[in-house]
This record gives structure tokens, C-alpha cells and sequence, in this order.
């Protein structure tokens, strides 16, 4: 993201000293108890459900971000654990917390009791693949009294209240895991609209959800439609066919009357991986010789028009106490001479810039030496292909504090052995430890110097190559107010969220 964005200080994660005692919600609700009549919200979302709206994967972000579903917890603007479904918490030893819920009820009707929330974090530690926010953790939950959870990790955890906040974590009723396999969020979950229909990789049909703990939402009900083509969202803005168009691409963003156009500052980086596994950059060398053909400020000059800034490693501009603490990677491989080794590069086009980086890398390691072969695909039919190492080199989009909020969380998910998100496929002892070390590190600066340490290991196998970090714009019709610009991207639609 530009270091000029105006919300450039949302992205701070403060891990506050609260964590490790107790943390009581304000008197009353958290939203004003409205009762609109309130407009429907027609809103273009990028992607469309890749796993059929499956709460442990990909899909967790989406339902988070129309309103769907919730966890026990949220994270407020600073990256700090906010009261969600638990209404207060506290830390009873090193490894045990006691969550007190608040009065709520599921979409289906049924109230949501500690066996209901204890039922729904014990499924998630057994989905497959791991949820991104329990990578490398091992807790457990259990009911305790007639409105308490307890949750025991293995090893200490400073950061539960802010794990819990997880997309992927969200608490949906026992009906949702009826059948086999992945629960249903349609007509399960707990946020202000409640998910009704879904066509496929289309459309998805929401209605507010009168009985919310927090008090009724503004508009009445979402009409979300999934538009892969960020040109064709940002045109239905600006026809009035779409109340919200998220994405906009950066080549259609000065398109976009002023008051239409609403931008603000992430901590997503958009990077190059290299599949460690297999193929030509199993070698260390040659993947030092990738990194070294890559030039990241073309990129942002020419791709991103200035809604970025050059890739400085995992964590951006916009995770400000990282600036000025990062530590030098070292020992990396001296690049090797590619002679024309072939290899396949891969991206989705549901982000607009992508495929358009992706030629601009293809021409920069051909120039190099390399023969490049790149295939572009919609997100839902690439992802299963990325993880499993089908590509030699991959480049994606990724919020470094979306899963937990936590600096340590993307480095376990997404670069150790065990990582459920790792298209880098490595696995290397001297990484796995430090992101333990880090893992284990208690209290605000020590967790932070710890995740920068891992992440100049990471940075020093060549894995992975930061390409730039990224801005949002998103379209957004005059007439609606309350649209939520999260650093964390978590949320767009809200219950003050209206027109």
C-alpha cells in the first residue's frame, strides 16, 4: 500500500496486556438496536465460493464479509481482540482461558449455548486441511457452566482472543454439521444477515437477521453477485447496477467519480512463490536466481499505478512497527545461471492486477534465462492445483494478518511443514524452529522481533518473493453509507451498512 493512505495506522497489531488477564465489553449492546424498513444491498464481490461456502477454508472470508457469520471474538481497527459471541473473557494459567458468551441466537432459531460453541471449535480442530488461524496450535473446548467455554491449548498461547477471531473460526449451529463432510453456514450462522440461497458460483441470496444479539442491520438485505471481471464490477458501479463493487481494479479506480471511489490501506502483499518441492526450484540457486530477476518498483510503477509499495518482505508498510526493526536475510544461496530451464508459472485473474504482474514476472525471468509458460485461472478452479505443487511458481495475494491477526499466524500457515496454506510447499528444520521460537514469544515487542527473526529465515531460503503491498479500492454508490474499509479485509458489510 502507499505509505500516503489515510488509514495507514489501522494496520498496527497491539497486542495488548489485556490478553494475558481479562478483557469485559461496554454496558449494552455493540450496535444501536435500529429497526429500519432499510433498502436491499446489491454488492459484486471478486470471488466467487471455491468450496461451497465452507467456513474452514477460503470461502471463511467471504461469509465474514457480508455479515454471515461470526467467532467468539473480532478484531478492532488496531488488530486488538474485541467482544463477538463472548462478551467478556479472561486468563485462568498459561494454556487455559474461560470465554463468557453472550445472549445470542443462531440463524435456524436454536440459542447459542457452551455446548453449541464448544461443539463448533472441537469440529474445526479435526476439518482437513488445518483452518489457517489453528496452524501448528492444539486446543480444546469444552462447556463449563450455563454460559462459560473453556479453551485449553498444549503449548501457551498469548494470542487465543485474537486466534478465535478467525474467519475460518466462526461458531455455527449443530444443525450445520448434520450431514458429512464441511458444515452449512445457510441458515446456521450468527451474524446480522443470514445467508438464504446460493446459486452456485453466481449469486447468493441474504436477509437480515431481525433477532441479532447487537440489534437489527440497516438495509434488509444483501443480493451479493460474484464478478470475477474487475472491469465489468467497477462499470456496474458506475450504471448503478451495484451498490458496492469490492476490487476495483487499479486501471478503472481513476474511472470512479470521487464520491464513488473509496480507498484505504491493507496488509496484503501480492508475492511470488516458488514450489520447493519439485521441479526447478527444488534448487536453492535456481530460486536465488528467480529472486534476483525480479524487479518489484516496475511493478508498482507499471501494474499498480502508485496503489503500492515495493515488496519489502511478508509484512508491508502498512504493519508499521515492522519498519525499521526488519532484520537482513542471510544466508542465501548464490543464484545459479538458468540456460533456458523451463517452468510454469500460475495466477487467478479475480484480482485484476494479477495476470498483468504475471506477465510482467513471466518477462522478467525469461529475460534472465528462464523459459516461462504461464497459465491463468478464476481462483475456485486454481487453488486445489497450487497446493498440491502442480506449478513450478505461483503468485497470489495474501492479507499477512487475515487468519489471526497475529504476525506469527502467516508464517505458520503459510511457510512451515505443517502449514495448511503453504503454496511454497517448503519445509525446511531451520524455518519450522524459528517460527516456533516465535510462536512461543510472549508480550507485544518480543512476539514482534520474534516474527520479523522467522521471517528473514523464510525470506533467506528464496521460497518466497515479495512482490509489492497492495491498496484497496472498492466502488461504492453515492448513497450508501457505513460500507466498513477493514485493513484486515475481513469486513465490508456491517449493520450500520445502508442506502
Amino acid at each position: 500500500m502507499s505509505s500516503k493512505g489515510p488509514c495507514r495506522f489501522l494496520a498496527v497489531l497491539v497486542l495488548l496486556p489485556g490478553l494475558a488477564g481479562c478483557f469485559v465489553s461496554p454496558d449494552g449492546q455493540s450496535s444501536p438496536d435500529w429497526a429500519p424498513s432499510g433498502s436491499r444491498l446489491r454488492v459484486a464481490l471478486a470471488f466467487p465460493p471455491a468450496e461451497n461456502f465452507s467456513p474452514y477454508g477460503a470461502d471463511a472470508t467471504l461469509l465474514s464479509r457480508l455479515g454471515v457469520t461470526e467467532g467468539l471474538t473480532a478484531l478492532d481497527a488496531n488488530g486488538a481482540a474485541t467482544p463477538a459471541l463472548a462478551r467478556s473473557w479472561s486468563r485462568e494459567d498459561d494454556r487455559t482461558w474461560h470465554f463468557t458468551l453472550r445472549e445470542a441466537t443462531f440463524h435456524d432459531g436454536t440459542e447459542v449455548t457452551p455446548s453449541a460453541v464448544a461443539g463448533a471449535l472441537t469440529r474445526a480442530t479435526k476439518a482437513k486441511p488445518v483452518p489457517a488461524p489453528l496452524a501448528g496450535v492444539t486446543l480444546s473446548a469444552r462447556p463449563d457452566g450455563d454460559d462459560g467455554v473453556r479453551v485449553t491449548t498444549a503449548e501457551p498461547d498469548p494470542v487465543l482472543p485474537m486466534r478465535l477471531a478467525g474467519p475460518s473460526l466462526a461458531v455455527l449451529s449443530p444443525k450445520a454439521y448434520a450431514k458429512r463432510g464441511n458444515p452449512t453456514p445457510v441458515g446456521t450462522a450468527t451474524g446480522p444477515f443470514e445467508l438464504t440461497r446460493v446459486d452456485g458460483g453466481t449469486s447468493a441470496t441474504l436477509d437480515r437477521y431481525d433477532d441479532h444479539w447487537g440489534g437489527r442491520a440497516q438495509a434488509s438485505g444483501i443480493d451479493a453477485r460474484f464478478v470475477t471481471d474487475g472491469t465489468a464490477r467497477a462499470n456496474a458501479v458506475r450504471t448503478g447496477d451495484v451498490d458496492i463493487a469490492e476490487a476495483v481494479p487499479v486501471a478503472q479506480a481513476a474511472t470512479l467519480d470521487a464520491d464513488t471511489r473509496r480507498e484505504a490501506g491493507t496488509t496484503r502483499t501480492t508475492s511470488l512463490h516458488l514450489n520447493t518441492r519439485t521441479g526447478p526450484f527444488k534448487d536453492p540457486e535456481l530460486r536465488a536466481a528467480a529472486r534476483a530477476a525480479v524487479d518489484s518498483s516496475a511493478l508498482v510503477e507499471g501494474v499498480f499505478e502508485g496503489h503500492a509499495d515495493p515488496g519489502a518482505g511478508i509484512y508491508g508498510p502498512a504493519v508499521t512497527w515492522a519498519e525499521g526493526r526488519r532484520v537482513k536475510p542471510s544466508g542465501r544461496a548464490k543464484a545459479a545461471r538458468p540456460d533456458g530451464t523451463p517452468l510454469t508459472l500460475a495466477t487467478y485473474d479475480n484480482r485484476p492486477e494479477l495476470p498483468e504482474v504475471a506477465q510482467v514476472v513471466q518477462q522478467q525471468l525469461e529475460q534472465a534465462g528462464f523459459e516461462v509458460r504461464l497459465q491463468v485461472r478464476e481462483y475456485a478452479r486454481l487453488e486445489s492445483d497450487a497446493l498440491a505443487g502442480r506449478f513450478d511458481a505461483f503468485i497470489g495475494a495474501r492479507n499477512s494478518l487475515l487468519d489471526t491477526g497475529d504476525p506469527v499466524g502467516i508464517l505458520a500457515a503459510d511457510y512451515t511443514c505443517d502449514g495448511g496454506y503453504n503454496l511454497a510447499l517448503l519445509c525446511d528444520p531451520k524455518v519450522d524452529r524459528a517460527v516456533a521460537k516465535a510462536d512461543r514469544a510472549d508480550g507485544t515487542g518480543e512476539r514482534q522481533d520474534a516474527a520479523l527473526a522467522a521471517e528473514a529465515v523464510i525470506l533467506g531460503t528464496d521460497a518466497v518473493v515479495p512482490l509489492a503491498h497492495q491498496r484497496i479500492v472498492l466502488g461504492v454508490s453515492a448513497k450508501v453509507r457505513g460500507v466498513l474499509l477493514d485493513p484486515y479485509e475481513r469486513t465490508l458489510v456491517g449493520p450500520g451498512t445502508r442506502r
